[in-house]
């Protein structure tokens, strides 16, 4: 495949992962974390950069992607774990967050003030927009990785490089009282969780192989170097991306400002913007999330119907366009933050056993390694990581899951992922191979 073709592949791909999360998250990480940024920025570009770049390229091992890839662990295991990730990434939060997102930023600065009335009105518009570019999912190559992406890349690149040259001189910003100074860099790598790109790269990874065979490429080998081509350059892209809004939050002089009830990321944006353009910042800043809400909307609401299309097949990929279309609409309508506080507990459950699964699929693609290894390690992540969160939130006292290793981090899913395996592997040792078709 010509490099001209991997780099627009490549630019729909980054384009339908950045959107709400990757705009206001890295900035508000970096304002918060002070001195710690780099150890905290880098642990969000891993969970934001590197695991949706580990899972795309997952995807490609099976040609028939994650559907058939999963059911290593139990065909009805692969079935409920995938429309469990579909929902998140699609109507349940990441799409309804795209238009709340969309709606503070590129909508609110020019209105009196945000409201029930016009964030219904707004996200009616955007929605409108979102099924005309949705509905036919063979367009969405080019809509979105020929003509949105240059402009979305053009204008963030425009802020990004005049907020650099004003901020250069100014020192870091004290660390948050809230912000956990004694490990910044798991708060960086959890914070990563609320882009949602781990995931999504689950779902996305579908539309990338599908958008490589229809120039052409077939054999597995060449699907699998095309995707990390294109993969590898949605990548670069972000990585830039988020370290530079992260660094601009890290240094931006905000003041007396008052942030209120206003998200910290859309609050800093938003100064940024006009403390660098003007007046004309706050346009500037509202085509950039427009454009990437909008893209980023796009690519979901495709990945969510083509899926439960694909399950459903009684059901028309268009019905589906539409129900998701408006189940995004009503519950956009809830505000920003509440999707986002909504969101947060169900992630903590979901994204531990979707990088453990491609962590997984890596070791026993490369390793000839037994069903079972791949199986307990998952069964006993999913345990952990609802126990975790029931403990985390208080909704009851499991005292004993603080004692695990790496709990105070977030990470006590990876040593029973570890266990998992080695256990799976020894019980498993005569058992038939994992073999990916």
């Amino acid at each position: 495949m010509k490099f001209k073709n991997s780099l627009i592949v490549g630019f729909m791909l980054f384009a339908m992962f950045f959107g709400a999360g990757n705009l206001i998250f890295p900035p508000g990480l970096g304002f918060q974390s002070g001195d710690l940024f780099w150890l905290a920025i880098i642990g969000f570009v891993i969970t934001g950069v590197g695991l949706p770049l580990v899972g795309v390229i997952a995807g490609s091992i099976s040609r028939g992607g994650y559907r058939e890839s999963l059911k290593v662990v139990h065909p009805v295991f692969a079935v409920l774990f995938m429309v469990a990730i579909y929902l998140a990434i699609g109507p349940f939060f990441a799409i309804p967050r795209t238009a709340t997102t969309a709606y503070e930023m590129a909508a609110v600065p020019f209105i009196n003030g945000a409201g029930g009335v016009s964030l219904l009105i707004f996200s009616i518009v955007f929605f409108i927009i979102v099924f005309a570019l949705s509905y036919n999912p063979t367009s969405m190559v080019d809509n979105i990785g020929r003509f949105l992406t240059p402009v979305l890349l053009l204008t963030i690149v425009a802020l990004i490089i005049k907020a650099i040259m004003m901020y250069t001189g100014n020192a870091p910003n004290p660390s948050a009282e809230e912000f956990n100074a004694s490990a910044p860099f798991s708060v960086g790598f959890t914070e990563g969780y609320l882009t949602m790109d781990a995931i999504a790269a689950i779902a996305f990874s579908v539309i990338v192989l599908n958008a490589i065979r229809g120039l052409g490429i077939n054999s597995r080998k060449e699907l699998l170097i095309e995707t990390v081509k294109s993969a590898s350059i949605a990548a670069l892209l972000l990585g830039i991306i988020y370290i530079s809004l992260g660094w601009i939050g890290n240094r931006v002089n905000i003041g007396d400002e008052v942030i209120g009830d206003q998200n910290l990321g859309t609050f800093i944006l938003t100064f940024t913007a006009s403390d660098t353009y003007g007046g004309f910042g706050a346009v500037l800043l509202g085509v950039i999330v427009l454009v990437a809400c909008l893209t980023t909307a796009t690519g979901l609401i495709v990945a969510v119907s083509e899926y439960f299309n694909s399950i459903l097949p009684k059901i028309s990929y268009e019905t589906f366009v539409i129900g998701f279309t408006l189940l995004s609409l009503l519950l956009a309508n809830q505000g920003l933050n509440q999707v986002i506080q909504t969101s947060v507990p169900v992630l903590y459950i979901i994204y531990p056993v979707a990088m453990a699964s491609v962590a997984l699929l890596f070791i026993t693609y490369f390793v000839p390694s037994p069903r079972l290894s791949f199986q307990l390690p998952v069964y006993l992540i999913i345990i952990t990581s609802v126990l975790a969160v029931i403990q985390r939130n208080g909704w009851m006292d499991i005292g004993w899951i603080e004692s695990m290793p790496l709990f105070a981090s977030s990470f006590e899913w990876i040593p029973v992922m570890i266990i998992g395996y080695i256990v799976g592997y020894l019980i498993g040792l005569k058992k038939e191979r994992i073999s990916y078709s």
